[in-house]
C-alpha cells in the first residue's frame, strides 16, 4: 500500500484491510468470509453482557475524547464530543440499558452509530472486534431472555458464558426513550 492510498483510509479501514489480507492467507478462511449465510458483526461488552451488532451498523470505533456536559439531560447522556469538527452526543450504553455506569478504563471505547440527523457515540466497556455467525449458529440461537435487551436483541448465539446477544443498533436509534434524552 502506498502512502497516498493509505492516508485516505481511516484507522478502522486500514485494520479491516489488514484483517482481510491475513485471513485470505489462512486455509479456507477467504471462502468462509464470503460464504452465503455468513453474518458479520462487531463484538463488544456492556457490563457483564456480550453483544454483537451488524458490522454495517457501526461506523467507527473511538477512544473517549473530552466531553462537554449538557445540563437538563438524562444521566445516561454523558455530554457531547467534538469528533473531527462534528458535535456528537455520547451515551453511557451500560447506564441506558442496565442503569449501571460504564467504568472509564483503558479498554472502554465508543461505538459510533448513525441516527437521523447525525451520529451518536455509545460508551461500552470494551470492543472485541469482528465476529462471524454462520447459518447453523443462527439456527441454534436462543431467544434473548433479558427484557432490558429483548426489544433490541431477539437472539443470543454462542455457547455457555460466551453467548452474545445480536443487538440491533437500528432499533436502538428509533426507540422513543433513546431519542428523548431531556430529563
Amino acid at each position: 500500500m502506498n502512502a497516498a492510498a493509505g492516508s485516505a483510509l481511516t484507522p478502522f479501514e486500514v485494520l479491516a484491510r489488514y484483517e482481510r489480507l491475513s485471513l485470505a492467507h489462512a486455509s479456507d478462511t477467504g471462502n468462509r468470509m464470503d460464504a452465503p449465510g455468513l453474518w458479520r458483526g462487531i463484538g463488544y461488552r456492556v457490563g457483564p453482557r456480550l453483544l454483537v451488532s451488524e458490522i454495517g451498523e457501526i461506523n467507527e470505533l473511538l477512544a473517549l475524547p473530552p466531553l462537554t456536559p449538557v445540563p437538563g439531560t438524562r444521566p445516561w447522556l454523558l455530554g457531547v464530543a467534538n469528533v473531527r469538527g462534528n458535535l456528537m452526543p455520547v451515551v453511557d450504553f451500560g447506564r441506558f440499558l442496565f442503569d449501571e455506569r460504564t467504568p472509564l478504563t483503558d479498554r472502554a471505547r465508543l461505538l459510533v452509530v448513525r441516527q437521523g440527523g447525525g451520529s451518536v457515540a455509545l460508551l461500552v466497556d470494551e470492543v472485541f472486534g469482528q465476529r462471524t455467525v454462520d447459518a447453523e449458529q443462527r439456527h441454534a440461537a436462543e431467544p434473548e431472555g433479558d427484557p432490558r435487551l429483548a426489544r433490541f436483541a431477539e437472539q443470543r448465539v454462542g455457547e455457555g458464558e460466551q453467548q452474545m446477544a445480536i443487538f440491533s443498533m437500528n432499533r436502538l436509534v428509533r426507540a422513543p426513550d433513546f431519542r428523548q434524552a431531556a430529563a
